[in-house]
């Protein structure tokens, strides 16, 4: 089944001319070594890990987190985050709109984040993807047994998953209706009364004069020519990072109750900003 959110409309993004090229060029050179420094520290740093730690990753997440806020000084987007990160055992689950959510979430809390399985597949992605812990689950309900001890597993030993239940990406402007499988797991006897569920709402501002969608990625849209617009943008716009208050899963009936309680929350400011703007 193809979930991909795909409108008909596309946003109206700006020609990349010579400058805008060059300093594309000189952003994404910074940029990949930035990744590479963090990708070898890390798989250096993984070999002493792993035999004394397992599961857990007491320094890695702390490369990861690293990387992503540079990203952001790199790119030359402002990066905001408000409210508390939650200390309680558990995930976070947000609104998805580009690829730079990745960037937007690792840098400011250490998490792992939870991905369909094709991406581990993806040339360079796929790679960041693994080496920082991400979860891979596949769209198969056969495997939704596999997938749920695997979730008990990463959960109990203390890592904070994010998963984006919307299940797709969109252009930034709106909050999808929250699928429910994923909070499955969460309801099982050995997770429901520790655990806790932390809601986010990223909300992005285009560049000034710029379409609103401008970092939008989602649909049929080429990762190439995005990231290339987004690398040559002369005056860059910036990301809002919105924690909200964590809920006790225990106190949900069923995963129906939950998922529509997180999206009502990450729903709310994304609905406020909006209309502010």
């Amino acid at each position: 089944m193809n979930i991909t959110w795909n409108p008909s409309e596309k946003p109206t993004l700006p020609k990349v001319g010579l400058i805008g090229f060059l300093r594309a060029l000189m952003r994404g050179s910074i940029l990949i070594l930035v990744l590479l420094v963090g990708v070898v520290t890390t798989a250096i740093l993984r070999v002493v890990e792993a035999p004394l730690f397992g599961q857990n990753r007491p320094l890695t997440p702390y490369i990861t987190q690293c990387v992503c806020r540079l990203a952001f000084a790199v790119l030359g987007i402002g990066h905001i985050a408000e409210g508390e990160r939650m200390n309680q055992p558990g995930a976070v689950v947000a609104n998805h709109s580009s690829w730079l959510d990745i960037f937007a979430l690792n840098a400011r809390k250490r998490i792992y984040f939870v991905s369909k399985a094709e991406v581990a597949n993806w040339p360079g992605i796929g790679l960041l993807a693994r080496i920082t812990g991400t979860v891979f689950i596949a769209r198969d309900p056969k495997k939704a047994k596999a997938q749920t001890e695997l979730f008990k597993e990463r959960l109990l030993s203390g890592h904070k998953l994010l998963f984006f239940p919307e299940g797709t990406s969109t252009d930034g402007m709106r909050v999808l209706p929250f699928k429910t499988t994923l909070f499955q797991a969460f309801l099982t006897p050995e997770l429901r009364h520790k655990m806790y569920i932390q809601p986010v709402t990223v909300i992005y501002q285009a560049p000034a004069s710029g379409d609103s969608r401008f970092y939008g990625w989602w649909g049929d849209m080429d990762l190439g020519p995005h990231l290339l617009r987004v690398l040559a943008a002369g005056r860059q716009g910036s990301v809002r990072v919105i924690y909200h208050d964590a809920v006790k899963v225990d106190d949900f009936p069923d995963r129906k109750a939950l998922a529509a309680h997180l999206e009502a929350v990450v729903r709310s400011a994304m609905s406020s900003e909006r209309q502010l703007t």
